[in-house]
């Protein structure tokens, strides 16, 4: 099966299709980043200094949506890109699969409206209220069973991913809350905090980029009361080994990006059972 000029596997499991030819989204959407709500702490103060305060807007944003076919309501899935931006499996591959598991699947771009071309070398701490803007405008579809909605990201929006589903971090200032979470190589950080949902950290042995090493040493400071979290490490893959796009490699910021395609199909597998878990009704 070829589309512009790049071969795409067929692999199944338990008859399942985890690559498939992608396909254009259903729908281009627009909607806006969560606002950064004021805390009752800031209100409170406000109102004592007879403050007057002002909500700040949320960011407007660019989405592609995609459905199964039906009524619904369906589970769903929101995705965010990496600093490379909407590469080929992200923007299409990612939620043509998604889509044939059964998922509604929203890919939020946080580039476009916001004028930049890549965030490698920056961090953009707004990428976590880009996610709830998501979660809030999927809450309004019919389509979209709210209670049932996953994050997953890739790279730095692994990373956001993470930061978006911590205790004591923003999630808890959101009205609607990611049931799961799934980050393709994030950057792990031991002073995160630990995680307000079950997660699943996929990432390679020899990513220097985003280090397995971190990860683990990360999870082994976690207790045993909280949500479960599952870090897979695929022995011999780098950054982006889910990227068929990446079938011959590169080196970028003197970090190499290489597709794996045994490691891609045994994360599918591991991803689609981990939403079959969280997910199912």
């Amino acid at each position: 099966m070829k589309t512009a000029g790049l071969l795409l596997c067929l692999v199944t499991f338990l008859g399942v299709p985890f690559c498939a030819a992608p396909a254009d989204a259903e729908e281009v959407v627009r909607f806006e980043s969560a606002p950064v709500k004021l805390s009752p702490f800031r209100i409170r103060k406000a109102l004592e200094q007879g403050e007057i305060l002002s909500q700040s807007p949320g960011t407007p944003l660019l989405g592609y949506l995609s459905r199964p076919d039906g009524d619904g309501p369906f589970p769903a899935v929101v995705l965010l890109h990496g600093c490379d931006h909407l590469r080929l499996s992200v923007k299409e591959l990612w939620p043509k699969r998604l889509v044939k598991w059964g998922y509604v699947v929203l890919v939020v771009d946080s580039f476009t409206t916001r004028k930049l071309d890549d965030d490698c070398r920056i961090a953009l701490p707004e990428r976590v209220f880009d996610a709830y803007g998501a979660l809030d405008f999927l809450s309004k579809s019919s389509s979209v069973d709210i209670s049932r909605v996953a994050l997953m990201g890739f790279s730095t929006g692994a990373t956001a991913t993470l930061d978006a589903t911590k205790t004591e971090g923003n999630e808890q200032l959101m009205e609607h809350k990611f049931k799961t979470a799934v980050a393709y190589y994030p950057a792990c950080d031991a002073n995160r905090g630990a995680p307000s949902a079950p997660t699943l950290i996929l990432i390679g042995e020899r990513d220097n980029w985003s280090r397995a090493d971190r990860c683990q040493k990360s999870l082994a400071r976690l207790g045993d009361d909280g949500p479960s979290v599952e870090l897979n490490v695929y022995k011999g893959a780098y950054h982006d080994f889910d990227a068929p796009e990446l079938t011959m490699g590169k080196r970028v910021l003197g970090h190499i990006e290489k597709y794996d395609p045994d490691a891609a199909a045994k994360s599918m597998r591991s991803v689609y059972a981990f939403l079959r878990k969280y997910l199912s009704e």
